[in-house]
């Protein structure tokens, strides 16, 4: 009798299995960044373009506030905002950054923020809420000032990051304030006015804890 032959184990056939001759092998992260990083070198996209594109976001923000479609202006304020933090990321990772491409970057932050700022204190304004117009006045002028404080201490040799309301805390309060400024269709509330009393205490705020910082930096 001839001896009987057993049928390979799934384990078996699971270790002699090989690839189809011609296919890929799975593409690791390093390498899919690298592939992402040559293309983005190639193609002609620039971070200027980006810097620019959050730029007209953020006018297109502002119109819409002043046409008081507050939620409508708080998505365009949101990506546009998106756009300024995509722009030093690509710029490092396409190696397509410039100094001057870092000072128009900084630039339009400001001007970005101060322009949808604007809008809202115009709203305000022919609402006749004199208060709720004068904080966010306060809010432009303290936000200017916390960046200059930075760019001022750093020009005297001190690093100056510390303070509780830096720009990514001020978009997040102001988005938030313009997309449930009517209650998003949530509820019947309002979120523009404390946001603004909060964005303009809490970048006073940032303007002291930075003065003190380098007070205590310099006095060493």
């Amino acid at each position: 009798m001839a001896p009987r032959q057993h049928a390979p184990s799934r384990r078996t056939r699971r270790s002699t299995y090989r690839a189809p001759r011609g296919a890929r092998a799975p593409i690791g992260s390093g390498e899919r960044r690298e592939l992402v990083r040559n293309r983005l070198i190639e193609s002609r996209l620039t971070p200027n373009a980006i810097s620019l594109t959050g730029l007209l976001l953020n006018i297109l923000a502002a119109v819409l506030v002043w046409e008081q479609l507050f939620f409508l202006g708080g998505i365009a304020f949101v990506v546009g905002s998106i756009m300024d933090t995509l722009d030093g990321r690509y710029s490092r990772m396409s190696g397509k950054g410039t100094p001057f491409g870092a000072f128009l970057d900084s630039t339009l932050d400001r001007i970005e923020e101060g322009i949808v700022l604007t809008a809202v204190a115009g709203y305000f304004a022919v609402q006749g809420n004199r208060a709720a117009a004068a904080a966010v006045v306060v809010a432009v002028l303290a936000s200017l000032m916390v960046s200059y404080t930075r760019a001022r201490a750093e020009a005297l040799g001190v690093e100056c990051k510390v303070g509780i309301a830096t720009r990514p805390v001020r978009v997040v309060i102001l988005a938030i304030g313009l997309i449930f400024a009517k209650g998003a269709s949530l509820g019947d509330f309002e979120l523009l006015q404390p946001a603004v009393y909060v964005l303009a205490a809490l970048s006073l705020i940032t303007v002291a804890q930075r003065i003190w910082h380098v007070r205590a930096a310099l006095s060493v």
